[in-house]
């Protein structure tokens, strides 16, 4: 997204995503831009597209305004067959993902680090946890920025993945403090494969608060987790709850994902989000209490990998500079200049930032799966098509901590997936603005025909009462079931 130096040839077919959104340069975005015209997204394009064509089409366009990238009568073609055939959007043309060896700092894999590599991270955490709890680098100050006392950690809305990213360089920063580990960077746990031998040993199997972080809390929550020592289930029971709650499944979804989407709706971010949340419960009882979840080293690895995986994505993309991510989106875009709380860094300055992984990966298969679509455009159901079961409307407000939702046929367990949040979110100003949630399910349809289907909400930690959650307490959710669509 550099320029515009994409291939001179006529596209029969083309969609937004695999050719069009290639046809502008940050410059044209910017330019039009400050004209009140956006050009750089699907809806903005789309809006505009009479006018763009009309001004780009040779042999006489008066745009863009520089002399030396005018278009092409093979892109001025190729932009008109997008126009005919009812601007299709499209999946984007996958690219293999590689470590980008320029940025600042690369995260490795936990499980490929030097014995040297693993010794210098444990002094750095041990330093940070011998700090002063009063001092702001402290691990107890930082841990308190995402739980108590704090609580800023931004969940189920599109600012996620940038305030994470920013709360991951701030902890690495801390780390990179203590002495002799000035060059040291938070590796990831990949969570498709068994919790790492090393972060079941000191300093990075558990964490002994050493003040009660629910003192200065607002409200105050005091005595309820102090004193406290951060708690997992065995590797073998992680291993298992993360595959029962769908994380891998949701993850390589995610991954497949050619818009970036909204929370809580659909793309990259609705299964990228709710793989983080089921995956948070399936660590254990810490992980999946909001409040303290931070305050478990295993946090930290296990966010590095949801940021790698983002990252990932952008990478497949072409999504790393802000006007590519952009062209990933639809119309909003104001998230992308809010502030981030507790940051003065805003969401659009995490998309390039300076940060890379070690991974190699094959090109992932994309996709533009979706429910419903502009009956203007031609669309295609392949009898493979997955089902879309989308449990919709869950109160969240009265549902006290992190649930699982399942769904049922005949009365058996065939997939469920896991919520994040506090013990009382209706005390939290962000669970609030995010009151009704919904939780997707995407399964083959021979698991759900002529089967009788119910669906059951579990608390976590509450699982052995014998009695889930009431639905009529949860809003009296609603049940969606769609065969997926494709743009064609």
């Amino acid at each position: 997204m550099a320029d515009n130096d994409v291939p001179d040839q006529v596209v029969a077919a083309p969609t937004y995503m695999a050719d069009i959104r290639f046809f502008f340069r940050p410059e044209d975005v910017e330019h039009m831009a400050a004209k009140g015209i956006n050009l750089g997204t699907y809806d903005g394009v789309k809006k505009h597209a009479y006018a763009v064509f009309a001004h780009t089409a040779p042999p006489k366009p008066d745009m863009p305004p520089d002399p030396a990238p005018k278009w092409s009568a093979a892109r001025s073609q190729t932009f008109n067959n997008w126009i005919h055939n009812g601007f299709p959007l499209g999946a984007s043309t996958p690219r293999a993902v590689s470590p980008n060896t320029l940025s600042d700092r690369l995260r490795k894999n936990i499980t490929s680090l030097s014995e040297l590599e693993i010794e210098t991270l444990r002094n750095a955490f041990t330093g940070l946890m011998q700090r002063d709890p009063a001092d702001d680098n402290s691990y107890f100050a930082l841990a308190g920025y995402h739980g108590l006392p704090h609580a800023w950690c931004l969940h189920h809305e599109d600012r996620f993945n940038p305030w994470h990213r920013v709360y991951l360089k701030l902890f690495e920063d801390a780390l990179r403090s203590v002495s002799g580990c000035a060059d040291v960077t938070l590796p990831y746990w990949d969570i498709t494969t068994p919790l790492p031998e090393v972060l079941q040993q000191p300093p990075f199997d558990s964490y002994t608060l050493p003040h009660d972080p629910g003192v200065t809390a607002d409200p105050p929550q005091p005595k309820v987790y102090f004193p406290y020592t951060t708690k997992r289930f065995v590797p073998q029971d992680i291993t298992e709850k993360l595959q029962n709650t769908g994380v891998f499944v949701d993850i390589g979804v995610a991954l497949s994902q050619s818009a970036w989407g909204a929370s809580n709706d659909n793309g990259y971010q609705d299964f990228s989000i709710q793989a983080h949340d089921s995956g948070h419960n399936a660590v254990g009882p810490t992980m999946a209490a909001q409040e303290v979840s931070s305050y478990d080293p295993v946090f930290w690895f296990f966010h590095c990998n949801i940021d790698r995986l983002w990252l990932q994505w952008q990478q497949q993309h072409q999504a790393t500079t802000l006007t590519g991510f952009k062209s990933t989106l639809g119309s909003n875009l104001d998230w992308l200049s809010a502030p981030l709380d507790g940051f003065t860094t805003t969401a659009d300055q995490t998309i390039s930032f300076g940060i890379s992984y070690d991974f190699e990966g094959p090109e992932v298969a994309l996709v533009n799966e979706l429910g419903s679509i502009p009956a203007a455009r031609t669309f295609l159901i392949k009898r493979s098509a997955p089902v879309s079961v989308r449990v919709k409307g869950i109160d969240r407000l009265n549902i006290p901590g992190s649930f699982t939702v399942k769904l049922l046929a005949d009365g058996e367990p065939i997939a469920q997936r896991g919520f994040f949040q506090p013990n009382s979110p209706q005390n939290c100003e962000n669970c609030r603005k995010q009151a009704l949630v919904n939780i997707d399910f995407r399964l083959d349809q021979e698991e759900l025909l002529d089967r009788k289907l119910s669906v059951e909400i579990d608390v976590v930690g509450q699982e052995g009462i014998g009695a889930s959650f009431p639905l009529s307490q949860a809003g009296d959710p609603t049940i969606n079931v769609r065969l997926l669509l494709e743009d064609e």
